[in-house]
């Protein structure tokens, strides 16, 4: 089972800053790139590493108003669904507009909230005007304000030690077995998840509902079929976008991301009824992002019973939809009757059973000298791109290292190619795959192991 990452999420006005503050943070990523082609989003988190601490930081985006009396209603929504759902505060203010009445407001509810909240001051970039500018924002009534400069770096790696010392830590539960399989059930409000987990478990043991949001918080259960321990993980619907709601919806996605960390393969439901949506793919690209395995369930099939040409169609939109995990299966189920739930955990073993494997180095040399014998890649430059061997670093997902002499200049259709050669080689049909090029030091630097 993966472990839970704290979710930090930056709250604020328009305009303070958040966005330049959370690429600041954001630069505190994993040393090694993973070249792997994705799905192409606007970046609104980002898993940060900061002397060993990790964290998922949010960025909430400016709340946009139509007048003073939406502003404040939207700003306090945003507020409150990161009380309720991120596990600390970043709320930041602008030295330059000086205190608002609405950050009045924000701060007496971030003061009523359990959670560590931190309040920063942005666009403070020398200590003059740390003294000048900063003082008027004690009357928000708090204890300690982090003067910053998202732009210029001032303030900000003070605050990191701070910031590292009020991260929880979750540690993983003695109760749970070694080998348990651990599932994130995951899709918009309404479209069966409760249902799924009490058609698996075989009795009521979750509240279900047709009103969306029944499910306000992830709940756990442990489920052993055979000598097999599952961990089903349900959580709150990804919501559907509404005028409102449109301008909150990175923050819908908080649970999503929560469960993500936490869990080996990603159950996502889709309405056979409505069809796959951008939330769907939304769901399906964080969980791409974070390697996690896939098994796309169409519930509610029921409803198309009969429906031949409609089925057709639903599937071609989901493989058209999904083609950037194009791996993953995809079950026709109904959580209500039960028709093909039977399937659902049998696959799920099977695809964690490839998620976990290891490989030799031998068999993956092998597999990438016949991948090159095959089809050579281009130059690069005027120069003859070199793969000189391979090794697995991790598992779920299997992960491989390859040398070269220009990780740069090998092309993304290359790398899918070879993506291809080891899936096809490993017999990896239904899980996500990574390879990471890496530079292969030349002799000139000393180092030339081959």
């Amino acid at each position: 089972m993966q472990t839970r990452y704290p979710i930090v999420a930056l709250v604020g006005r328009p305009n303070v800053g958040k966005s330049s503050l959370f690429n600041r943070f954001a630069k505190h990523r994993k040393a090694i790139v993973d070249p792997t082609p994705g799905v192409t989003r606007d970046r609104h988190y980002e898993q940060v590493t900061i002397e060993e601490r990790v964290f998922i930081l949010v960025d909430t985006g400016g709340i946009e108003g139509d007048g003073r009396e939406m502003m404040a209603g939207l700003i306090r929504e945003q507020t409150m669904q990161a009380m309720r759902e991120a596990d600390v505060i970043l709320f930041l203010l602008d030295c330059k507009e000086g205190v608002l009445p609405e950050d009045f407001e924000v701060a007496d509810y971030l003061r009523r909230s359990k959670k560590p909240v931190h309040f920063l001051v942005n666009k403070v970039d020398s200590p003059e005007l740390e003294q000048k500018l900063l003082p008027q924002f004690y009357e928000l009534g708090v204890d300690r304000l982090w003067p910053v400069s998202a732009a210029h770096g001032y303030g900000v790696k003070v605050f990191f030690e701070t910031l590292l010392e009020t991260l929880p830590v979750f540690p993983e539960s003695t109760d749970i077995p070694p080998e348990t399989i651990s599932l994130a059930c995951l899709g918009r409000p309404n479209v069966g998840k409760s249902s799924l987990i009490n058609r698996l478990l075989g009795e009521e043991r979750m509240v279900v509902s047709d009103i969306p949001g029944t499910t306000r918080d992830s709940v756990d259960t442990l489920l052993t079929v055979g000598k097999q321990p599952f961990l089903l993980i349900d959580t709150a619907g990804i919501r559907r976008k509404g005028k409102v709601q449109e301008k909150l919806e990175k923050f819908s996605v908080l649970q999503a991301l929560g469960a993500l960390e936490r869990c080996d393969l990603v159950l996502i439901l889709i309405d056979a009824g409505e069809g796959i949506t951008e939330q769907d793919t939304k769901v399906l690209g964080y969980a791409f992002e974070r390697g996690r395995a896939c098994l796309i369930l169409v519930n509610k099939w029921d409803l198309l019973h009969g429906e031949a040409k409609r089925q057709k169609q639903l599937l071609e939109e989901i493989a058209r939809a999904t083609s950037f995990v194009e791996y993953a299966p995809v079950l026709k189920i109904s959580a209500l009757t039960g028709a093909g739930v039977n399937q659902l955990l049998p696959t799920v073993v099977k695809i964690y059973k490839q998620y976990c494997g290891t490989f030799s180095t031998g068999k993956l040399n092998r597999i990438l000298q016949a991948a090159l014998e095959s089809h050579n890649p281009t130059m690069h430059q005027g120069r003859r791109l070199k793969f000189y061997y391979t090794t697995q670093i991790s598992s779920k997902p299997p992960t491989f290292i390859i040398f070269t002499n220009y990780p740069k200049g090998v092309h993304f259709s290359y790398l899918r190619y070879l993506l291809n050669q080891f899936r096809a080689g490993l017999k990896l049909d239904s899980i996500p795959i990574k390879i990471i090029l890496k530079e292969r030091q030349r002799k000139e630097y000393g180092n030339d192991h081959g």
